[in-house]
C-alpha cells in the first residue's frame, strides 16, 4: 500500500467523525503488518473526557480484531472540508501507539498531496513502556 493510499483512507475515515464541539474532524488509517488497514475517527462527547481520538479508535479496533503489529499510521484533520497541513497525534495517542508499535512505526501526517513522514520514536522520545515494568 502506498503512502498516498493510506492517507486517502484516513481522509475517508474523517468523514465519519463526530465533532460537534470542536468542529475539528480527524481520520486515521492504521496499516497492520498483516496488510489489513484499520480506520478510525474522533468521537467527541459533551463532557470532553470520554472523547476518543481517531488514532486510538483505529488502534483499539485493530487490537479488538486480533492485530498486534503495525507498519504505519496516516493521520489527517481539519475544520470543515479543509485539511490542516499537519495534524499530529496527541500525547495520549502517542502513548497508545507506543504500547503496540515499535518506535520505528512510520507516521504519515498532512494531506494526500503533501505528506510528512516521521517515526513514532521522534514523536515520543524516551517513552515509558513495557520494559519499564519488568
Amino acid at each position: 500500500m502506498t503512502d498516498r493510499e493510506l492517507m486517502e483512507l484516513a481522509v475517508k475515515a474523517r468523514e465519519y467523525s463526530y465533532a460537534p464541539y470542536s468542529g475539528f474532524h480527524v481520520g486515521a488509517a492504521l496499516l497492520g503488518k498483516s496488510g489489513r488497514v484499520y480506520t478510525g475517527c474522533n468521537v467527541e462527547n459533551a463532557s470532553y473526557t470520554p472523547t476518543n481520538c481517531a488514532e486510538r479508535t483505529a488502534v483499539f479496533k485493530a487490537v479488538s480484531e486480533g492485530e498486534r503489529s503495525f507498519e504505519a499510521i496516516a493521520i489527517v484533520g481539519g475544520r470543515g472540508e479543509q485539511l490542516s497541513p499537519l495534524c499530529a497525534p496527541c500525547g495520549v495517542c502517542r502513548q497508545v501507539l507506543a504500547e503496540f508499535c515499535e518506535g520505528e512505526l512510520r507516521v504519515l501526517l498532512g494531506t494526500p498531496d503533501a505528506v510528512t513522514v516521521t517515526q513514532l520514536s521522534s514523536l515520543l522520545p524516551l517513552s515509558f513502556g513495557k520494559s519499564d515494568l519488568t
